[in-house]
């Protein structure tokens, strides 16, 4: 995996952490009539974290455009995608999806990257059992740099992407997941398929 300059990644991160602050602070206090009734629109920044090839870009692709390629390109830095959710008809809910190169977890600038986050998912590749033994350290890498205005870890759900493929290690058995997802924080875990498009808005919807 390449890497951009690290200052020009500083520039361009902290660049979208502001122009994101700055449309949060809009449209989260912005209405729009419509009839009798205002429509409200919300933004929240969710992160898309974990292992090197585990299919954080294409578990995105999925959710946000339907879309699913075969054709692996790594993400350099950090790449973006904005979910538009018709809420209810008075509320209008937009998910702005950071999507983080895996090698990311070895660098600085993982502290810009997760800044005003409210969710995140950490994604590991049920076919290679070391990108699930890298979950804890995503884990704490996120929890130690980011938190929810009362002091509490963001929410963040486990993917086991790739479930269309042959298994390897804890998948195997949901049970012993289970008790992992609880023992670690975890506000849940969904085996999840973007190329089958399987649970990747059942995912989605679980924040």
């Amino acid at each position: 995996l390449l890497r951009l300059p690290s200052i020009l990644e500083a520039v361009r991160a902290w660049t979208c952490v502001r122009a994101c602050c700055k449309v949060q602070f809009v449209l989260t206090s912005a209405t729009m009539a419509t009839g009798q009734a205002e429509k409200r629109e919300h933004l929240y920044k969710i992160l898309v974290i974990g292992e090197l090839g585990t299919g954080k870009t294409s578990f995105i692709k999925r959710y946000v455009h339907q879309f699913f390629s075969q054709n692996y390109r790594a993400t350099i830095g950090v790449d973006f995608a904005l979910k538009v959710l018709n809420w209810d008809q008075n509320t209008i809910i937009r998910l702005q999806l950071w999507d983080i190169a895996g090698q990311e977890r070895f660098g600085n600038m993982t502290r810009v990257y997760y800044k005003e986050a409210v969710g995140a998912f950490i994604v590991f590749d049920v076919t290679r059992s070391a990108t699930f033994d890298a979950v804890i350290k995503w884990k704490n890498d996120l929890d130690s740099k980011v938190q929810l205005p009362d002091g509490k870890p963001i929410p963040c759900i486990l993917l086991a992407n790739k479930s269309d493929q042959q298994k390897q290690g804890i998948v195997t058995t949901p049970a012993k997941l289970d008790e992992y997802v609880k023992e670690h924080g975890f506000a849940g875990w969904f085996e999840t398929s973007a190329k089958e498009n399987v649970n990747i808005e059942e995912a989605a919807k679980s924040f």
